[in-house]
């Protein structure tokens, strides 16, 4: 049955234990009481939209949350929520449709003291598609919970935008992740796909577009990560490929522990970064080209005598300050002091310090356009998508986009 529930404040939590289809109708309100979850799903198939849905208990052991799924199969879609611990809570929920609805949570909290914007726990197969939250702890912590798919999602002033926990197979694609402390925190997780995302602006102590640790075999494709206080994070992350990324203006572009194996970067643009690369470590198997193309560096000084976009010389990634910086954190106070430009240029003319191996050996002359294809998720073909995206055009759209959510 579906059931229309006309405008006003509705007091008290709700619990729905048979298939229903609940319609608000000039979005009425769902008033908790303010212990447990406003709204709990027991029964497979339900149907919420429509509403604003406020006032949850405050027990993060309880899971005390907006809205709780404990089946599967359902659609949360259009509805507001605020003054809630857990936004949305998939326990044990799969094959969910989560979609444009808006979660702000508790401000007034510390940020540890405050559940996630969406919370997955051992919940595969659902989509989460087109929400925006902020004020949470994290905006999507995904834990034990292999297969989901997230889309064109906007997060911003939490802790983590996305965090996933041994969660295999997941995707995240076209999401806006701004003003966290990480954009993105991938832990124990292999198989994890995103392509198109933005993390932009995500600064603080120990802050991070995107941070890995101890993961395996994920794919970075053709998103922009700017003006963060470290672009890429890399502890443990091994046979991994970023293709198509634009790294940009960030303090430090990628920070990487030896441990960091058997990885790829090619075709990225990594444009007026402060640092290039703090590896941690004496080396790493990075490799820094595929099939004979390797990156854009705004800083390099090669030359191409026969036009073909590569340069002729490779590109040293860490001149000898950056290189005794990444093992003496210390240091960075003298970043881009007169002292560190002339121990750089010193070392050049006379290389006789032994420093770390990573060289670009087919660096690319101009910024590469960010092509990509994707599948199609009805047919499963291949279809010959899009997106050729200008550099410049897209950091000046960022730049409004910013502006506009801190507005």
């Amino acid at each position: 049955d579906t059931v229309r529930v006309e405008p006003g404040s509705y007091e008290g939590n709700l619990a729905l234990s048979k298939p229903l289809v609940l319609e608000g109708v000039g979005n009425p309100v769902i008033r908790g009481s303010g212990t447990g979850s406003v709204v709990l799903v027991a029964a497979s198939g339900c149907a919420i939209r429509g509403f604003t849905i406020e006032r949850s208990g405050g027990d993060l052991q309880q899971e005390d949350s907006g809205i709780l799924l404990k089946s599967d199969g359902n659609r949360v879609e259009d509805n507001s929520l605020a003054d809630v611990l857990y936004g949305i809570y998939l326990y044990g929920s799969r094959n969910n449709t989560v979609r444009r609805n808006v979660i702000r949570g508790r401000r007034e909290l510390e940020i540890g003291e405050r559940g996630a914007g969406l919370h997955l726990w051992n919940s595969p197969g659902n989509l989460i598609e087109g929400n925006t939250i902020s004020e949470a702890r994290d905006g999507l912590y995904i834990q034990s919970s292999p297969g989901n798919t997230i889309l064109r999602n906007r997060i911003f002033r939490l802790r983590y935008g996305v965090h996933y926990m041994f969660s295999e197979s997941n995707s995240f694609e076209d999401n806006t992740f701004s003003d966290n402390v990480a954009g993105a925190a991938i832990m124990y997780s292999n198989h994890i796909s995103f392509r198109r995302n933005a993390f932009v602006h995500n600064r603080g102590f120990s802050s991070f577009g995107i941070l890995f640790q101890d993961c395996e075999r994920c794919l970075a494709e053709g998103n922009f990560l700017i003006d963060n206080a470290t672009g890429i994070f890399m502890e443990a992350l091994r046979y991994s490929t970023f293709r198509g990324n634009v790294i940009a203006g960030n303090d430090v572009a990628l920070q990487m522990f030896s441990s960091a194996d058997e990885n790829v970067f090619t075709c990225n643009n990594f444009v007026q970064n402060l640092s290039p690369l703090q590896l941690i470590g004496r080396s790493s198997t990075t490799r820094w080209s595929m099939d004979g193309r390797g990156n854009y560096w705004s800083d390099y000084d090669g030359y191409d005598l026969n036009g073909d976009g590569i340069g002729d010389v490779p590109h040293r990634i860490q001149n000898l300050f950056e290189y005794m910086e990444g093992n003496h954190p210390r240091l960075r106070l003298y970043l881009e002091s007169p002292s560190a430009h002339a121990l750089a240029l010193a070392e050049k003319a006379f290389p006789i310090v032994q420093m770390s191996r990573e060289v670009d050996r087919a660096p690319l002359m101009a910024p590469q356009s960010i092509r990509y294809r994707s599948e199609s998720r009805k047919t499963g073909a291949p279809a010959a998508v899009a997106a050729v995206l200008s550099l410049g055009t897209f950091i000046v759209g960022l730049v409004f986009l910013w502006w506009g959510q801190r507005g």
